[in-house]
């Protein structure tokens, strides 16, 4: 499930933003804060972006765990931050068990709004004394974007704890669905550090990568939460944070010296690789593959496909079309890479997907099928790794079919070819594998066509 975090562009990127001003202290006088100076504590968490992912994982697991004495996060939607602050700083998340849906709460949460400039220098401040943080945003392209942008803001604040020599080690972790966020993002700080400090950054940060295999979402629909009993955010507003009872996490391990993580939920593998992955061209295409032929049946809620066969085909292409490629490939590196463990991992999967308490909706899950049909990603990505070891993708060319007549019905055009073309923007490298999957797509569609489509 892809990150719906909240923390949105602001505006075009500065290439003058002065950094170097973030780091100088701002007082105001919001009527929720006595000051802008935060009061330093032994353990502090930093969240960017206050998604599902943030609110629901990091920041819960970081109140559970009871190891930090402040919780700070960052979100620019001005009805969300007014209302956790109206609310003391509680909020509420509901938790999907499989057979019912609890709540949990979080207190003592001090949100911040990088738009505001009173609040920018709280922010940095805040980031300059953590000791973990985490950024959960919609992508990696948000790593730049806003007026300061979130790479901005890390920058500033790391700045100023390493020219105040503050060697406490600081953990980042890279949330963002993509297998090379920490590089991408620890790359972007950098930019913005002067020389004077930028040698420390590699001594005393770890920007760290994160396999996140958790579905969540965000519920704005009343009659689905008076439906469904689901909690809003705060007493005074919504949306409802909906997620599933599911926090094993796997991250890259962890090598600063004397670092004591607080949020010791986590597994560490010191080839996360494997598993992004079996996260990409298994989970997450799988997902796909569900919520496109879902679509066609005219299905509502993915938990529908639990009554309808088309379970089979998507059963199909991940125990296949998924499995036997990223099992020859990772022969060796973990159970999960053996017929047996791969096996499981699909069931288990396969029924968290059509959890019934978790009402994920269709049309949340085929969302943006022009990123979702990128050449590296999970539907395309996924039929090419399986033909380079010798595997007939049918069943995910349906799925990357069902999403191309999407787009063909949106744009009104007949041109398969030039509407792949422009998808895949260059991004194809090497094009031996070119022709074979767009005939596979051309036969699915074909195959599409025949089918009466339900409304």
């Amino acid at each position: 499930m892809a990150q719906d975090s909240r923390l949105i562009d602001n505006g075009p990127v500065s290439d003058n933003l002065d950094v170097e001003g973030l780091t100088s202290p701002h007082f105001c006088t919001h009527p929720s804060l006595q000051t802008c100076g935060l009061t330093l504590a032994k353990k502090n968490f930093v969240g960017i972006g206050f998604g599902p992912i943030q609110s629901a994982l990091f920041l819960l697991e970081a109140f559970e765990s009871g190891h930090f004495d402040s919780l700070v996060v960052a979100e620019v939607d001005p009805n969300v931050v007014g209302a956790v602050r109206r609310s003391g700083g509680t909020y509420r998340i509901n938790v999907a068990e499989p057979d019912r849906i609890d709540s949990q709460m979080v207190e003592g949460l001090e949100i911040l709004n990088p738009a505001e400039t009173c609040d920018q220098g709280q922010l940095v401040t805040a980031i300059a004394s953590a000791d973990e943080i985490a950024t959960a945003l919609p992508s990696v392209d948000f790593y730049g974007r806003g007026s300061p942008s979130p790479g901005a803001l890390l920058a500033a604040g790391i700045e100023q704890r390493l020219l105040a020599k503050t060697i406490r080690p600081l953990v980042i972790y890279a949330a963002e669905n993509h297998n090379h966020a920490a590089e991408r993002l620890r790359d972007l700080v950098h930019s913005h550090l002067p020389s004077v400090a930028s040698d420390g950054l590699d001594i005393h940060v770890q920007f760290v990568n994160t396999v996140i295999g958790k579905m969540s979402g965000v519920v704005t629909g009343p009659d689905q939460i008076e439906q469904s009993g689901l909690q809003m955010l705060t007493e005074s507003a919504g949306p409802a944070v909906l997620v599933e009872q599911f926090n094993r996490i796997l991250i890259e391990t962890i090598t600063l010296p004397d670092f004591e993580p607080g949020l010791t939920v986590f597994q560490q593998r010191e080839d996360l690789l494997p598993f992004e992955e079996a996260k990409l061209y298994g989970h997450n295409a799988a997902h796909a593959l569900m919520g496109y032929l879902a679509h066609l049946r005219g299905l509502q809620f993915m938990s529908d496909v639990r009554k309808d066969d088309l379970r089979r085909i998507v059963e199909q292409g991940f125990l296949v079309e998924s499995g036997k490629p990223l099992c020859e490939r990772h022969h060796g590196v973990d159970k999960l890479f053996t017929e047996s463990g791969w096996k499981a991992y699909v069931q288990d999967l396969l029924h968290r997907m059509t959890n019934p308490y978790l009402r994920d909706r269709v049309d949340r899950v085929i969302r943006d099928p022009q990123r979702k049909l990128g050449w590296n990603d999970r539907l395309i990505g996924t039929m090419r790794m399986a033909m380079q070891y010798g595997v007939e993708p049918h069943n995910y060319a349906m799925g990357a079919a069902a999403a191309v007549q999407l787009l063909l019905d949106q744009r009104a055009t007949e041109n398969l070819v030039t509407l792949l073309h422009e998808l895949w923007g260059g991004d194809e490298g090497t094009t031996d594998l070119h022709d074979p999957v767009i005939s596979l797509i051309r036969q699915a569609l074909g195959t599409i066509e025949r089918s009466p489509r339900r409304p």
